[in-house]
């Protein structure tokens, strides 16, 4: 005997799933010099600044965000356990080809840690590099090219 719903019920519970439309709309990154890694994600990220290009700001990548904890700001509510600054892992989507990307980061002065490497991203199969925000932030960079 199951326990539970029964088969049409749960299949019901799916399709409602299905229908919605969900996507990423902004998370929190956590910074500790707020000049400094505005300037970053702008100039190595391509970020829009939203606020303060020398304060508070939060990071635009066309419709989605990084909303930035730290210095000067005390957000309510939090996460349980919040982010601490260099404590991110996050993957950009590059629109050229991988060693467009490296070329990108090297003329800013970043250093690629590790890659290229092939890598299942949300599109399928792409090429990535990985390299650190001021912070020390894990970022990374896939191409799908």
């Amino acid at each position: 005997m199951s326990v539970g719903c029964s088969r049409s019920s749960r299949s019901a519970r799916l399709a409602s799933v299905r229908l919605m439309e969900i996507s990423l709309d902004h998370c929190v990154i956590h910074v500790s010099e707020r000049p400094r890694s505005n300037a970053f994600y702008r100039d190595v990220l391509g970020a829009t600044l939203v606020g303060d290009a020398n304060g508070p700001a939060m990071y635009r990548f066309g419709l989605q965000q990084l909303n930035v904890h730290g210095p000067g700001l005390h957000p309510d509510p939090v996460a349980r356990l919040p982010v601490q600054p260099g404590g991110s892992d996050l993957c950009f989507v590059w629109a050229g080809t991988i060693d467009a990307a490296v070329d990108h980061l090297r003329a800013h002065g970043v250093d690629v840690e590790l890659g290229p490497v092939r890598r299942a991203g949300a599109r399928g199969d792409g090429t990535s590099v990985y390299f650190r925000d001021p912070d020390g932030s894990l970022l990374e960079l896939i191409s799908y090219h």
